[in-house]
């Protein structure tokens, strides 16, 4: 499981989990967006300007 911490939000991924490769971000303890990393693509929620910046960033940096 991977935990990762950007303002106001919380990244989620565990290993193991069912395809396709995802991430399920939280704000407020409430899930926000569940993101597919494979296809870059929204599964659940919506996904805005600032989560797709962050998500990009995380990418670049390889934590995702």
């Amino acid at each position: 499981m991977g935990k990762i911490r950007r303002d106001d939000y919380v990244l989620l991924t565990w290993i193991g989990d069912h395809s396709p490769r995802h991430a399920h971000v939280y704000r407020d303890g409430k899930l926000v967006l569940k993101w597919n990393i494979d296809a870059w693509a929204p599964m659940k929620g919506r996904a805005t300007a600032k989560l797709i910046k962050m998500l990009a960033d995380l990418r670049k940096e390889g934590a995702l």
